[in-house]
């Protein structure tokens, strides 16, 4: 598992994913066993997308991992009862999306669902915003409005199938242009999908392309 690639690495963020609704209840009752000293920074990724009928029991579920006190990643279009999520308070961490949600890609949607979640942090998937607008443009006027909400950020470059690759220099210099508008000592977690071999090489270039030195870093999926 990634966290067995992760012994030994220079790695001090971690995000504990939960991407299919059935894979929630079973990593939510085995926290416990997992060996998380090294690293300084946890955060658990809610289910990207749900059956409107699983939410309620999600919801029980999340609220076990917010007691931890853990920021609990959130993409929009999982959410159906927005007053039931207001429960996570300020472990809510809402994401801006690829193009293939039907929500949550532009400075506008965001600002509406921030409004009805006020306490809600900010996780900037970078690869996201490039894939929607490759100009970066889109990508500054979010971090503009929101920077300050910014609880981590994901790094990788996202493809035309939405999917999660290794950095290239194209996205490394897309990246740079809004490296700038990016707070200081956000938690970087990386979404590139590399050999175990690569990892180290993958983080400098995330820290290259976002202009950062000394970052917490996860490498992941």
């Amino acid at each position: 598992m990634a966290l067995d690639m992760l012994a030994g690495k220079n790695c001090s963020a971690v995000e504990l994913s939960a991407l299919r609704q059935e894979e929630l209840a079973p990593l939510v009752e085995h926290l416990d066993q997992l060996n998380l000293e090294q690293f300084n920074y946890v955060a658990f990724h809610a289910p990207s997308s749900m059956e409107p009928g699983f939410e309620p029991a999600a919801l029980k579920l999340l609220e076990r991992v917010a007691l931890r006190g853990w920021p609990i990643i959130v993409h929009p279009n999982a959410i159906y009862t927005p007053d039931a999520w207001e429960r996570l308070g300020n472990r809510l961490c809402i994401e801006n999306m690829d193009k293939r949600k039907p929500v949550g890609q532009t400075a506008g949607d965001l600002a509406r669902i921030f409004k009805s979640f006020p306490d809600a942090s900010f996780c900037f998937d970078i690869g996201h915003a490039r894939q929607v607008d490759p100009t970066m443009s889109e990508a500054a006027t979010i971090l503009q409005c929101f920077g300050r909400r910014i609880q981590q950020i994901h790094v990788s470059e996202v493809n035309t199938q939405s999917k999660h690759d290794a950095l290239s220099v194209e996205s490394v210099l897309a990246f740079r242009k809004v490296a700038h508008l990016i707070p200081p000592h956000v938690p970087v977690i990386l979404e590139s999908k590399v050999e175990e071999s690569e990892i180290a090489e993958e983080i400098q270039n995330a820290l290259g392309a976002l202009s950062m030195k000394d970052q917490p870093v996860f490498v992941g999926d």
